[in-house]
């Protein structure tokens, strides 16, 4: 991957931003050290992270053979020795029989059944420098943050369609999406929907604390590749920027009370296999730690964004994808597997009857577009999406689809008493 492949260039930023831009991308010295936590954010006493980065700088996908694919299919219990045969290029050859003993853990644990949400980005305000992102902040898209009444409207028409769980999400910025707000649309969302997930900025465990007291169920936070040396390359200003303080989001989100946690690498960034691996750890380690929680993983690969479309995941196709997603399932057996809309609807409709147990629907990555897109209503002024989707599916088209292939779709499974 070229290194400048990702950067986007403004004819609209002032002479002092371009001057800023071009020396954070050219200049490494010029940028902060992306292992050195910033002023207030909380350390933490965990060793999680040696445990999965050991791992995954040890492995090596290519020392793997057809006879360790075949020990790990015939394993009762699926080892991280052979979670990492199966993610090697030795298993490709073996990918139907990997599917076949994925379907066969996935019904076992979660029967027939398929979850159904849809994401509402309340904000794409953001203060980072991700090179490959949409809401980056040298960017040149709408920028909208929702008053509270429009965030209401969104989510009354939403709630309309019959989905039970929603996703929140935000751009990073503290200043635009503050904590207080990001709790009121928490508050909001108790209204209208029983299971209410967030993905925004990283925070400390109090603030997840606060979150959930609003009405929090889980967090979703992508830790984009857990390659820290490519990390640094790809994030190269604002809080995001610190690969530490992102890694360890899940476990302060459980020790502040949150009764489950997402994690995902961004395939495509870094070496997705060892992206996969770390990824799954992750969640391995995390439930030994904290059994009670509810863990889950995301599956996506690069979207095209504004201004740049040559953003894709290069050698992360559909069947990579696939052999990756059935790995999880055999190692991780309990855990929750989301495929997004940035898959076509071909390979959703086909993951989810092999390892998949959870997609959205009815999906926008726009700000304050659900009027127009559920109810015909007239455009509002809305802000610019984070990325293309690929399977644009109304939350009805979604569920007939799941119906028809014989499965069970679930709107929500949780109840407080």
């Amino acid at each position: 991957m070229a290194e400048n492949q990702f950067f986007v260039d403004s004819d609209k930023l002032s002479k002092e931003a371009l001057e800023k831009k071009h020396r954070i991308e050219t200049d490494p010295s010029a940028r902060t050290n992306h292992m050195e936590y910033m002023e207030g954010m909380e350390r933490i006493s965990s060793d999680i992270m040696d445990k999965v980065i050991g791992q995954m700088n040890s492995y090596n996908p290519d020392e793997y053979t057809e006879a360790d694919v075949k020990r790990a299919l015939h394993s009762e219990n699926c080892s991280i020795e052979d979670f990492k045969a199966l993610l090697s290029p030795a298993a490709a050859p073996f990918l139907e029989e990997m599917a076949g003993k994925a379907k066969m853990e996935t019904s076992k644990h979660f029967g027939n059944t398929v979850y159904i949400f849809t994401p509402l980005y309340i904000a794409n305000y953001c203060e980072n420098y991700c090179i490959y992102c949409g809401f980056n902040c040298y960017n040149d898209i709408n920028r909208k943050k929702l008053s509270f009444e429009e965030i209401e409207k969104e989510m009354r028409i939403i709630s309309e369609s019959g989905i039970e769980e929603i996703l929140m999400l935000t751009g990073e910025s503290r200043s635009a999406s503050p904590i207080e707000y990001i709790g009121e649309a928490c508050k909001l969302a108790g209204k209208y929907f029983k299971n209410i997930g967030l993905e925004i900025y990283p925070v400390n465990s109090d603030e997840y604390r606060f979150l959930h007291e609003c009405g929090a169920d889980y967090i979703t936070v992508f830790q984009e590749t857990y390659d820290a040396d490519k990390y640094e390359t790809l994030h190269l200003m604002g809080h995001k920027r610190v690969w530490p303080y992102r890694f360890e989001a899940q476990e302060r989100a459980l020790m502040g009370g949150m009764r489950g946690v997402a994690f995902s690498a961004l395939l495509g960034l870094a070496d997705y296999r060892k992206d996969a691996l770390a990824s799954a750890l992750h969640v391995f380690y995390l439930q030994r730690k904290y059994p009670h929680a509810e863990f889950s993983l995301s599956c996506p690969r690069l979207r095209p964004i504004i201004n740049n479309d040559k953003i894709n995941p290069l050698d992360v196709h559909e069947k990579e994808l696939c052999q990756i997603i059935c790995a999880y399932r055999i190692f991780l057996p309990y855990v929750g597997i989301t495929v997004s809309s940035r898959e076509e609807k071909h390979f959703r409709d086909g993951i989810v009857k092999i390892a998949a147990t959870k997609v959205s629907a009815g999906v926008s990555t726009g700000i304050g577009d659900h009027e127009s897109k559920y109810s015909g209503g007239e455009d509002a002024e809305t802000g610019d999406e984070q990325f293309e989707i690929a399977d644009d599916r109304s939350f009805d088209e979604m569920y007939k689809d799941i119906a028809g292939e014989g499965l069970q779709p679930v709107l929500n499974d949780y109840v407080y008493v």
